[in-house]
């Protein structure tokens, strides 16, 4: 008989933009011949077993957790950000850390299923800080994964430790311990952060919990050394653990919910010339004022190029419900641009993988979420930012300042956004003109740079897989050193 595999448990917070970059890390590490775990709360895994491939879902062992939204003030079976307004989405996060005993008797469960021999690892998410108590308790090694890049990331932590705006009367600020940050405008503030305070429960789970990731033995990164080591870089220094890019890990986004096919779509992009088409989406959780709405539409229209454009429901209606452009749109803007075979407009999901990878598509107007961002650069797609939450403003920071392939459209939901400065930033990008080439040709270096980084040969080895190889070499040294000691 062969030797037992190694055994990796993973375990993402409850919401698709965590749970997806998670499976294409199981999906690798099961590649490379590890066994994987993957944990999270009873619907979220039935969820997974319903929607993976069958060959997926035969590689990698879901494993359920007790969970009662109910029992946290929440509503029944909520137990992902997607079924639940943003209002309650702290609320989800602070009854996340009664997953802790769950988990614990998960790990207990497992170790004894294997004759007492211990996973080489546990990855757990960002907002899981506690978990690494709960894998020490087992003497197994502890890994955070966060599913942002480093930028992103350290700007956003650095923002909930310092609160920098709350001690200056100036509009722009530079992070305390982040400096090499660059200067910050206090329009790059989510809501959350602007009116947080000290005594402030957010502030609070968040210190709490970012203090918590100097007690892993080391921090994993969705992103690539070469272009993200200013913020690889300030939790080396702040955290004094080993950090490593291991990234893109990329995984379709459809699940079936998506409303139009990858087929339909290639179709349509077929028709068109190459970089020609502007795709337009904001996440699946986010949306924008109906004010916005109006006057995006009207300079889609207006810029007569063609697009693809996914919908939700403006601020203030549920973004989960119906779409109805006769109430949101231009009077007749759907009619022509159809008629025109111009532009697409979908409900909710799309195809992006498929769609960014389309050589028609020549500019991606993005919340600049992450996951979005490496899409958008592994293909080589130059971005056009409007962030509306988390470290979406960061990411858009770093895009934009550091790495020339992205131009600023808005920010935020409460940003003034007129029609002719939509269509001016959107040529900027697309048309010929001097600063459009630049950053289309940043662009294409960018994604040879990612396909770079995981580009694993004979006689060349990418940032990210060497990474994932140190990670793997410390984890199994730990368990060796630590035999007999649990």
């Amino acid at each position: 008989m062969g030797k037992t595999r190694e055994n990796v448990v993973l375990f993402p917070f409850m919401a698709q933009g965590h749970i997806l970059p998670f499976l294409a890390l199981a999906q690798q590490m099961e590649q490379k011949g590890y066994a994987v775990t993957f944990v999270n709360t009873p619907l979220n895994i039935k969820k997974l077993r319903e929607s993976l491939p069958p060959a997926t879902a035969a590689a990698i062992r879901l494993v359920g957790i007790p969970f009662n939204s109910s029992d946290h003030g929440l509503p029944p079976d909520s137990e992902d950000t997607d079924s639940l307004p943003y209002s309650l989405s702290l609320r989800l996060l602070e009854a996340s850390i009664f997953l802790k005993l769950p988990f614990k008797n998960l790990l207990a469960d497992l170790i004894q299923e294997q004759g007492g021999e211990r996973p080489v690892c546990v990855i757990s998410d960002l907002f899981f800080g506690w978990a690494a108590d709960v894998a020490h308790e087992f003497g197994i090694f502890h890994a955070i994964f966060s599913i942002t890049g480093g930028f992103g990331m350290a700007c956003y932590c650095s923002m909930w430790l310092n609160l920098p705006h709350k001690n200056t009367d100036s509009l722009e600020f530079q992070l305390p311990d982040f400096p090499e940050a660059g200067t910050f405008h206090i329009t790059q503030l989510t809501p959350a952060i602007l009116v947080a305070g000290e005594e402030d429960p957010f502030t609070d789970f968040q210190r709490r919990n970012i203090r918590t990731w100097s007690d892993s033995d080391a921090l994993l990164f969705n992103t690539v050394e070469e272009l993200d080591k200013t913020g690889l870089m300030y939790f080396r220094r702040k955290l004094g653990v080993p950090v490593w890019g291991i990234g893109p890990m990329l995984l379709p986004v459809d699940n079936g919910r998506a409303m139009i096919s990858p087929e339909q779509c290639i179709e349509w992009l077929d028709k068109k010339e190459p970089n020609s088409v502007i795709y337009i989406c904001f996440g699946s959780q986010n949306t924008i004022s109906a004010s916005q709405m109006m006057n995006l539409a009207k300079a889609l229209d207006g810029s007569g190029r063609s697009f693809i454009w996914v919908v939700r429901p403006p601020l203030g209606f549920d973004i989960n419900a119906e779409f109805v452009a006769e109430q949101w749109l231009p009077e007749g803007f759907l009619q022509r641009i159809q008629d025109e075979e111009r532009g697409l407009i979908v409900s909710k999901w799309a195809p992006q993988v498929e769609i960014l990878a389309h050589k028609s598509v020549a500019a991606f107007v993005s919340h600049c979420g992450w996951n979005s961002v490496l899409e958008s650069l592994t293909s080589g797609v130059p971005m056009i930012s409007w962030p509306m939450a988390a470290e979406q403003f960061y990411n858009a920071k770093l895009l934009v300042e550091d790495v020339g392939v992205c131009v600023e459209m808005a920010r935020g939901t409460n940003f003034e956004v007129r029609q002719e400065d939509i269509m001016e930033k959107i040529e900027l990008v697309v048309g010929e003109n001097e600063k459009g080439r630049e950053i289309r040709r940043k662009s294409l270096e960018m994604k040879e740079m990612l396909r770079d980084a995981v580009r694993d040969e004979e006689n060349y080895r990418g940032s990210s897989v060497k990474a994932m190889q140190d990670f793997f070499v410390a984890a199994l040294m730990k368990k060796e050193q630590t035999v007999g000691t649990a």
